[in-house]
C-alpha cells in the first residue's frame, strides 16, 4: 500500500476489506487516490480525512460547495453502495437516516450528510429501551411502494448471509473451541424457521446495532449502513435486547419494553434474541471476553448452564 493510499485507508481497514472482498481488494485499493481526486473534482468537495470505516467501504470526512460538512463512502462493490443509497432514501421521510446527495454507481461511490455525533456503542451508555423501540418503530412505519418492497431480499437471506459469516468467524477463530458447531446450526435452524413467518412483516434495517445509530444531539438518533430486506419486525430490535445487558431476567425486561413499543409479539421477539445468541457468543469469544457475564449470558441463552 502507497503512501497516498495510506492516508486514506489504514492497515486495520485494509485487514478487514481483504476479509470481505478478498485479496483482489488491493488492486482497488491501489487505484483509490485516483478515484478519490475524480470524485472530489466532480463533486466540487474538499476531502478533510479519513472517517470511521466499515467492513465493506472506505469512508472519508468532506466538505461540500453547497451542502456543507458530509460524508464520502467507496466501495469495492459498486452494488452495495448504489443499493445503501436507495434504501436511504427509502427511509428519507423517517428523518432517521442521513440525507444522501449523491451517487456514482460506476464507482461504487455515496455522497451523504454528516452526522456529528458518537455511535451509541461508542458512547458505552444503553438508552431507554422506549427510545429504541420509537427508533425502530417510525422506521418500520414508513410507507413503501410495492416497486420498492419488490426490490428487498427475503429476511431468510440476510438471516443465512449472518450465519454463514459467523461460522466462518467461528472455524478461524479462537470460538471454535469455545462455542460448539451445533450451537450454530441449532441457532440457524431456529432463525430459518422465525424468517419464514408472515406477521409483523415490514422493510427492515437488517443490521440495527448500537454501532450503526448515532446520537445526533437536536438531529436525534440517525441509523447508517441499512442492509435492508423484508421480514419480521421483531428481528431488528435483537441486538438492542442483549447488549450489556447483564442476566436473562434483564434482556427479557428490555423484550418486554421493546415489543410494547413496537407492537409486536414479546415470545417471537425473544425467540430471535436465542436464534442470535450463538453468533453473539461467536464474537465475545474471539475477542477474548470469554470471562465476561456477557459471554456467560450468549450461552445460557443458548441452553447451556455457566
Amino acid at each position: 500500500m502507497n503512501d497516498v493510499t495510506a492516508q486514506f485507508v489504514d492497515d486495520r481497514q485494509r485487514r478487514r476489506l481483504e476479509r470481505r472482498f478478498g485479496s483482489q481488494v488491493t488492486e482497488w485499493l491501489a487505484e483509490l487516490p485516483a478515484i478519490v481526486e475524480k470524485l472530489a473534482a466532480e463533486w466540487g468537495l474538499t476531502i478533510e480525512g479519513p472517517a470511521p470505516h466499515g467492513r465493506t467501504s472506505v469512508v472519508l470526512y468532506v466538505r461540500h460547495t453547497d451542502h456543507g460538512e458530509g460524508v464520502l463512502k467507496i466501495s469495492p462493490d459498486s452494488g452495495l453502495a448504489v443499493s445503501e443509497a436507495g434504501l436511504l432514501r427509502m427511509w428519507e421521510s423517517s428523518h432517521r437516516v442521513p440525507d444522501v446527495w449523491g451517487v456514482d454507481a460506476e464507482r461504487g461511490a455515496v455522497l451523504m450528510e454528516r452526522i456529528e455525533g458518537d455511535t451509541i456503542s461508542a458512547k458505552g451508555v444503553v438508552p431507554p429501551m422506549e427510545t429504541i423501540g420509537g427508533l425502530i418503530a417510525q422506521l418500520h412505519a414508513v410507507q413503501v411502494s410495492p416497486a420498492e418492497r419488490m426490490e428487498l431480499r427475503p429476511l431468510s437471506a440476510r438471516v443465512q448471509f449472518v450465519f454463514e459469516m459467523w461460522g466462518r468467524e467461528r472455524e478461524e477463530g479462537p470460538a471454535a473451541d469455545l462455542v460448539p458447531a451445533a450451537m450454530m446450526h441449532r441457532g440457524a435452524a431456529k432463525a430459518r424457521d422465525l424468517a419464514i413467518g408472515e406477521v409483523d412483516v415490514v422493510p427492515l434495517h437488517g443490521d440495527l446495532h448500537p454501532g450503526n445509530v448515532i446520537d445526533g444531539g437536536a438531529r436525534g438518533l440517525v441509523v447508517l449502513d441499512p442492509r435492508a430486506c423484508l421480514g419480521d419486525s421483531a428481528a431488528d430490535a435483537v441486538e438492542w435486547a442483549v447488549w450489556k445487558a447483564d442476566s436473562i431476567t434483564e434482556v427479557e425486561h428490555r423484550v418486554g419494553v421493546l415489543s410494547s413499543v413496537m407492537g409486536v409479539d414479546g415470545e417471537r421477539m425473544m425467540e430471535w434474541v436465542r436464534a442470535f445468541a450463538p453468533c453473539f457468543a461467536v464474537s465475545k469469544a474471539n475477542r477474548g471476553q470469554t470471562d465476561s457475564f456477557e459471554f456467560d449470558l450468549m450461552m445460557s441463552l443458548c441452553g447451556v448452564n455457566v
